[in-house]
């Protein structure tokens, strides 16, 4: 191990944690991770080569190498095993260490922690991050709340790693308790909206308008061009180009239609419902999820009910 104290530590060091802690290095702060799982310490150290950047599967040396007060991340799934690794945590920790929850909690967990916590006079922030795992090594967008003292402690680093926009980075205080998070659940609902709208675009414009992939490609490659402008409709374009590498058969058409989700659309939708506001976008397009997942259950449905079907005159040269 390399001796000296770190700045910043990692909890669960996957591709995410990976990613992340690379960006940070990238920025000039030193990191250690710990992660239970051996083959990913093992892959973390082997690619952190001359890096000031290390992993340990052991706890105690994982907490003594930080620099105090400790400020750590934790990169794991939501629910229970973020409640784990702070019961784990709590008795190695010391007044005015700081943990940041960085993975999608749901805002009411996140509320509770930070009350339990406070009681030890252990600082909590519940971080929003999107970007997925390029947005986590090369700039991701960053939604912390918490206190806004305890934001202020950690922001240099925040605005370092986060993407920029026009110089700009895309991170700023969103409010106390868990206001992070929630944003971040309200911004995942927005997406999923985005996709369905995407995915009943694409189908009027394949089954109704008849368009074969080329097409599609071309339409959403000019849409993107406009107002339409976005990281979704640049990747959907991108999509109907893709080859699959074994038929060589449009990629798209490959794709087994049933999506899956990991909750935070949904969480959106009924607290929408809990608030008496609507949000019937967001609200279909769980529904539509839920429905795609039911991929038998379609089949069976398809081979009894009959449908009709409509074809819609588009004029392929606007």
């Amino acid at each position: 191990m390399k001796e000296h104290k770190y700045d910043y530590g990692m909890i669960g060091i996957g591709t995410m944690g990976l990613n992340m802690v690379f960006n940070m290095n990238d920025h000039g702060f030193s990191v250690i991770g710990y992660d239970k799982n051996t083959t990913q310490v093992d892959t973390f150290n082997k690619e952190a080569g001359e890096r000031n950047i290390f992993a340990t599967t052991d706890l105690k040396e994982f907490i003594g190498s930080l620099k105090t007060p400790r400020a750590i991340i934790m990169l794991v799934p939501a629910g229970k095993i973020v409640d784990e690794v702070i019961n784990e945590l709590k008795p190695l920790l010391s007044e005015n260490d700081l943990l940041m929850d960085c993975g999608n909690s749901h805002f009411t967990d996140t509320n509770i922690h930070i009350e339990q916590l406070n009681k030890s006079k252990i600082e909590f922030m519940g971080i929003g991050v999107s970007g997925g795992e390029s947005g986590a090594r090369f700039g991701p967008s960053i939604m912390p709340g918490g206190s806004k003292e305890t934001y202020t402690r950690v922001a240099p680093m925040l605005e370092a790693i986060a993407a920029k926009v026009n110089n700009e980075p895309c991170v700023t205080w969103l409010g106390p308790g868990s206001a992070g998070h929630y944003v971040k659940m309200v911004h995942n609902g927005i997406e999923y909206g985005l996709m369905q709208l995407i995915a009943e675009t694409y189908q009027l414009l394949k089954e109704t308008g008849k368009l074969n992939n080329e097409e599609l490609h071309q339409v959403f490659s000019k849409w993107n061009k406009g107002i339409l402008q976005s990281f979704l409709i640049e990747i959907t374009a991108d999509i109907f180009a893709q080859k699959d590498e074994l038929s060589n058969s449009d990629l798209v058409d490959m794709i087994l239609d049933s999506a899956k989700q990991k909750g935070t659309g949904g969480w959106t939708s009924e607290d929408g419902i809990n608030l008496q506001v609507p949000i019937p976008v967001i609200d279909i397009a769980v529904t539509m999820r839920d429905i795609s997942g039911l991929k038998s259950e379609r089949k069976t449905a398809s081979e009894i009910l009959i449908s009709t079907e409509t074809i819609i005159n588009i004029e392929k040269t606007e």
